[in-house]
């Protein structure tokens, strides 16, 4: 292996500030930073990471707390945290924390505590009072991203106006019998989403004047499968068909424009369909939705938290914690009502 010797030799420099400019830690020449990296460039020397933590007390590495890795929403916020700790030299290390208690417990008193971790990174967790305790006790930056946490730094969405807003959009275009496809109790967990989503949707509907119909409500798993089931009750059901179907994620809103398919109705002539999320589907089957941009979401939580830990720059971002961005996107799915 390449020592670091061998690199200030070769680059004319001292060991310390090879350290210095491989590190990020500490000011270096441009001249010199450019010479140092073509020096490391040409020798094929690696830092090591062993010797980078001993020397500094610090692992560039984040761990990141997530509850489902099998999920498009948490896995396309997890790749926006991946690639944004890559492109500055960090490592992230994944701990799924599920409901069971005894695994949560784990991750907390066991896992963080071990020191492999420079800070923290929460995806979507509703964090109890003690496991709150334990992350501020790590003493290291922790950044949640999702529902409001008073203690921690939080980037969040304000669900309630998102959804208000993808109901407006219908409204808007002529809809008064819309259906919404939202949550079963069980999958209503960590800051109640599904639950503020519905909300969102009945506050515009009562802004409207018009009344919330429960049989117009459908719960479903925030999945493809789960919205295609939900959609056929939805659309199966006597009374008249809705004019529209406001899903809760942009994978139950596929779900529901299969669904209206498959029982020979046109999207959007027929059932306009709206979604919430911003999928990467969603332009393919022209779904009409409110773009959260969750890849986005998780690289502001890496500038956020790499902020706390780096000193700033004159090139560095500057994150507040703030809710965060949200966008209407038409499409095809949905389309003026047509009595």
């Amino acid at each position: 292996m390449v020592s670091i010797d061998e690199v200030a030799r070769h680059a004319g420099v001292s060991t310390a500030t090879v350290s210095r400019t491989l590190s990020g830690r500490g000011p270096v020449s441009d001249s010199t930073r450019a010479r140092v990296e073509a020096a490391a460039k040409t020798l094929g020397y690696v830092v090591s990471a062993s010797a980078s933590s001993l020397a500094s007390g610090r692992t560039r590495n984040i761990g990141v707390l997530v509850p489902f890795l099998d999920r498009w929403f948490f896995s396309t916020v997890l790749s926006g945290i991946a690639a944004a700790l890559m492109r500055r030299g960090y490592d992230i290390t994944l701990y799924s924390l599920t409901a069971d208690r005894t695994e949560r417990e784990t991750v907390f008193e066991t896992f963080l505590r071990r020191q492999r971790v420079d800070g923290v990174i929460a995806i979507s967790i509703e964090l109890g009072e003690s496991e709150t305790d334990r992350l501020l006790e790590l003493g290291l930056p922790v950044i949640a991203i999702g529902g409001p946490n008073a203690r921690l730094t939080t980037l969040t969405v304000d669900d309630v106006e998102v959804a208000r807003l993808a109901t407006q959009h219908l409204l808007a275009l002529g809809h008064r019998e819309i259906a919404h496809i939202g949550a079963s109790h069980e999958f209503d967990v960590d800051f109640h989403i599904p639950t503020r989503r519905r909300q969102g949707f009945e506050i515009a509907l009562a802004d409207a004047g018009i009344p919330a119909v429960p049989a117009r409500y459908e719960p479903a798993d925030f999945t493809i499968e789960g919205g295609f089931r939900a959609a056929k009750q939805l659309l199966g059901r006597p009374g008249g068909l809705p004019s529209a179907i406001f899903a809760a994620s942009d994978e139950m809103a596929i779900g529901a424009i299969l669904a209206a398919r498959e029982l020979g109705y046109r999207v959007p002539e027929d059932v306009s369909v709206m979604g919430i999320d911003g999928h990467e589907l969603g332009e393919f089957f022209r779904l009409t939705t409110v773009d959260q941009f969750p890849r986005r979401q998780g690289e502001r939580a890496t500038d956020a938290i790499l902020a706390e830990l780096e000193p700033a720059g004159p090139d560095a971002p500057h994150v507040e914690p703030a809710r965060l961005p949200y966008e209407l996107t038409v499409r095809g799915s949905t389309a003026r009502h047509r009595p």
